[in-house]
């Protein structure tokens, strides 16, 4: 492979690096003319991996539009993927309400838990939540304590996901405030603010009535950015399947044309 195909290269793959190692890599090996039928399995192999990525795509925005309405706190506070892995190990958003903050802290992590009972020896600290960045940011020292108090919080947030009639995610984004605080009062010794002040004053602000039409206007914002979301979501899977059409008749039309000289070569050297 030629130096002057690096910038080819370079917009297949997104990234120079990767493009300088396939130019190195094709100068070390030795290298061999493809056949027909190993070309179409190859072709058919890479349309697969770039659908299934297509799908990864819809399918991560489709889980973050369907948290945000189904548990808006829970994924204020810790995340959608990790908030969606708790609600299915749980089995439902009632079930993961009505669980202890214990429970939360070393849910997904039931076999750990059960070797450490029959051996005598020390229970996990953390299960699933341990994927959250509150965790990955504490020092080794506190990780169990923060665990603790994520559990804790993640109670909470479930319980007022599962019980409030009108979503919002105020009550999620001032829990995550507090175990902010929290980290920083480990790591700084900084004094957090309690949790009955941040939560009467997040109460009184809405009970306002001009509150009230914000969270009106958040819902309705919130719906809206969701309709978009699908629209663009449909319209890069159709430019995307158009694109594999398009792609795929050129290739087809490549093929013919190579079988044809093939068959043309062929001839003149039997004549």
């Amino acid at each position: 492979m030629k130096e002057s195909t690096l910038g080819d290269l370079e917009t297949i793959t997104s990234d120079p690096i990767k493009a300088k190692q396939i130019i190195d890599a094709s100068k070390s090996s030795m290298g061999t003319d493809l056949s027909i039928v190993d070309m179409i399995n190859i072709e058919r192999f890479a349309d697969r991996v770039i659908s299934l990525n297509n799908y990864r795509k819809s399918l991560y925005a489709y889980l973050v539009n369907k948290m945000h309405a189904v548990a808006p706190n829970v994924s204020a506070l810790i995340g959608e993927i990790v908030g969606a892995r708790l609600i299915a190990q749980a089995g439902s958003l009632t079930n993961l309400a009505k669980y202890p903050a214990s429970t939360i802290q070393i849910l997904g992590a039931e076999k750990a838990l059960f070797r450490a009972l029959k051996t005598k020896g020390n229970t996990p600290k953390y299960g699933l939540i341990y994927h959250s960045t509150f965790i990955g940011r504490a020092s080794p020292k506190f990780k169990g304590r923060i665990s603790r108090i994520l559990a804790n919080k993640l109670s909470i947030a479930s319980r007022l996901d599962c019980f409030l009639e009108t979503p919002t995610t105020k009550y999620g984004e001032i829990l995550k405030t507090q175990i902010e605080e929290r980290l920083e009062f480990y790591e700084t010794g900084k004094v957090p603010r309690k949790n009955s002040d941040m939560m009467s004053e997040l109460v009184a602000s809405l009970a306002s009535p001009s509150s009230k039409k914000r969270s009106i206007e958040e819902t309705e914002e919130v719906k809206e950015e969701s309709l978009k979301k699908k629209k663009k979501s449909k319209v890069s899977e159709d430019l995307s399947e158009k694109k594999e059409k398009k792609e795929k008749k050129e290739k087809k039309e490549k093929k013919e044309k190579k079988e044809k000289k093939e068959k043309k070569e062929k001839k003149k050297s039997k004549a």
